[in-house]
């Protein structure tokens, strides 16, 4: 299998970061590329850039997608529009919930459904979920991270779980699967990340981080590899971060934020 044998790919997430960089990777490769995003202006560049076809749609909207899951058929389906709103579960918001399981999880659901039963009578085609570490690992925040994003760990552990149970559904078939598990990478998830005055610049500038093209190409390494070959999952993180930790609080510091907290509830 591989790139000699796709023609079609349909990318999410595709005007910026990893979504893009992975565009430009499969056009190099000679497919055609369709590109799903929300930014008009930026998908209007892209394609200029590319030549890839512009989508300019709302992975929120169900209607939409159904349209274009039956425009074509895709030999490559890339799962990687997806959000992170910063909370734990002791003070997210409602909004940031339902918002993250829509765009990282339901959307990802609903095409994956329209379009993997084609994907299974042509016997052949590949679909690439980008997930993350925070599927895989529980973090907090400390010197080198933000504080971590309950609903984010959460929808992304969706995608890892979805992404084993469609390899059992799709068992018997050519149709491989390949879940895309990057750290930390200097896409939008941190925002003007070169800005001084930003709190969140030192979290890209002070560390090594991997570039969006980074990514694309291991996506580019699963999709192209034989069809003997089904790259399962993938974890890309830089070469200086580990990930997972073990830490215990003091009694003295457990009791300090003890009285935090109640300090907060009594304001």
């Amino acid at each position: 299998m591989g790139f000699s044998n796709y023609r079609t790919a349909l990318v999410t997430g595709a005007s910026s970061g990893i979504g893009a960089a992975t565009v430009r990777r499969l056009r190099a490769e000679g497919l055609e590329v369709h590109a799903l995003a929300r930014d008009v202006r930026r998908l209007a560049s892209l394609s200029a850039e590319t030549g890839c076809h512009a989508c300019a749609v709302d992975v929120n909207d169900l209607d939409a997608l159904t349209r274009l899951a039956s425009a074509a058929e895709f030999d490559v389906l890339v799962n990687n529009a997806g959000q992170s709103r910063r909370g734990t579960i002791l003070d997210t918001a409602p909004d940031d919930v339902d918002k993250l399981v829509d765009v990282n999880l339901r959307a990802v659901l609903h095409l994956t459904r329209m379009i993997a039963p084609s994907m299974a009578r042509r016997n052949r085609v590949h679909v690439v979920n980008v997930s993350s570490i925070a599927g895989h690992y529980a973090f907090g925040e400390n010197a080198t991270t933000f504080n971590s994003s309950v609903a984010y760990h959460a929808t992304k552990a969706g995608v890892h779980s979805l992404s084993q149970q469609l390899r059992v559904d799709l068992y018997g078939t050519c149709v491989r699967v390949t879940e895309v598990s990057p750290g930390r990478v200097a896409t939008s998830i941190f925002q003007n990340q070169n800005d001084a005055d930003n709190p969140d610049a030192r979290f890209v500038g002070a560390f090594e981080t991997l570039q969006s093209e980074d990514i694309a190409d291991a996506i580019a390494f699963a999709v192209g590899s034989p069809a003997r070959m089904n790259v399962a999952t993938i974890e890309v993180v830089p070469t200086f971060q580990v990930v997972g930790e073990l830490r215990f609080a003091s009694r003295s510091e457990a009791a300090r934020l003890k009285e935090m907290r109640s300090g907060a509830d009594n304001a």
